[in-house]
């Protein structure tokens, strides 16, 4: 990448007043996904046994797709696709689809302790601030957090009758504040902070990770934090050091400075919406919502966690959380319990597909 190419900090009332970020697809785009769901459905493979070859997007859905995953390298770090006709397809089709269009975009991540591929972001009475919690099978307001991998991408199906707003808040932006008014944390959101796995994790690997909250490498900055995921590291693993002082005031005045209003951009995903947004340089959250009473209304997303061929460099640093810091690697996600064969064998065949490094072949 580029100097011109890097992301770069923005405020909540530079992304209101600029919607460059916004990303309708045209008439053409939709009539090529619709071919290439047809021939995926023709051949009816698992999801883990498909190839981009049977998935073939025309040439007007791959510019569209890339240059939205692209994008979230780039300046705002997010973006906005709207449009995607979901009406049209059973929850089946739009798996089928959704999973079809990241095989052209790079290699997806396992997501839970189940080892999922895509994750139904549906409330289904799960608990959240508990351990071993996750929210994204809750109808709770989530803490400002990233996830575990280049880029996190939602689908919407069905938006919630009430709430269900995203949150997000550029990284780079909160650093700049910090270095701006707290210089003297700078030492402390560098150090590594243990953050718990809840559970996600493989049985080969520890339940905790070190990793700072801020690091650089190449000119490339990247941000990682999750309270929660903290928090649980303090108070269910005794063989962590204990936070210091100076770490607590890095938590706290995060906790101040990710929803606030001049830095934290609300935005609406709805129906037929993706939301595509860059883990190490946009931190995101959401309001509680309320669900409509018919199950087939109900506030349904899907997720993907991809790694992608053009990320950027890691910290060094941060290669126990992720594996692998070098820039265009297979990386992150959460293991799992349900590793399969069929999974190494996608993951091999895709990260050669893409030119990118695999530590997991």
């Amino acid at each position: 990448m580029t100097e011109q190419q890097k992301c770069r900090p923005w405020l909540a009332e530079d992304v209101a007043n600029n919607t460059s970020w916004i990303r309708p697809l045209d008439q053409r785009v939709i009539d090529e996904l619709g071919t290439a769901l047809d021939v995926a459905k023709r051949a009816g493979k698992p999801l883990l046994e498909m190839t981009p070859e049977d998935f073939p997007l025309g040439e007007n859905a791959i510019a569209a797709f890339k240059g939205a995953f692209d994008s979230t390298q780039t300046n705002w770090g997010f973006c906005l696709i709207k449009g995607l006709p979901v009406e049209q397809w059973t929850v089946e089709e739009a798996h089928v689809l959704y999973w079809g269009l990241g095989l052209h975009m790079g290699v997806a991540r396992t997501q839970n302790k189940t080892s999922n591929i895509i994750t139904s972001v549906k409330d289904a009475g799960g608990s959240y601030k508990v351990d071993g919690g996750r929210g994204y099978n809750t109808n709770a307001g989530l803490d400002f957090h990233v996830d575990f991998c280049d880029v996190v991408s939602l689908m919407c199906l069905h938006p919630a009758k009430r709430g269900g707003t995203s949150l997000i808040t550029s990284s780079l932006a909160i650093y700049d504040e910090i270095m701006r008014t707290r210089p003297d944390l700078d030492e402390a959101i560098r150090t590594p902070f243990y953050f718990s796995l809840q559970g996600a994790g493989s049985d080969d690997e520890p339940p905790v990770y070190p990793c700072p909250i801020y690091g650089e490498t190449e000119g490339y900055p990247a941000f990682r934090t999750n309270r929660k995921n903290i928090t649980a590291a303090q108070n269910y693993f005794d063989d962590i050091p204990p936070l210091t002082d100076k770490q607590v005031e890095v938590l706290d005045y995060l906790d101040e400075l990710l929803p606030d209003p001049r830095f934290c951009f609300s935005m609406e995903i709805e129906k037929g919406d993706m939301q595509l947004l860059n883990n190490y340089t946009v931190v995101h959250s959401r309001t509680d919502f309320e669900d409509f009473e018919e199950e087939a209304r109900k506030r349904h997303l899907l997720r993907l966690w991809m790694t992608i061929p053009n990320s950027q460099p890691l910290p060094q640093n941060w290669v126990k959380a992720f594996k692998d810091v070098r820039p265009g690697a297979v990386r992150g996600g959460n293991r799992g319990k349900c590793i399969t064969e069929d999974f190494l064998n996608y993951e091999r065949r895709q990260a050669t597909y893409h030119g990118m490094h695999n530590v997991f072949s």
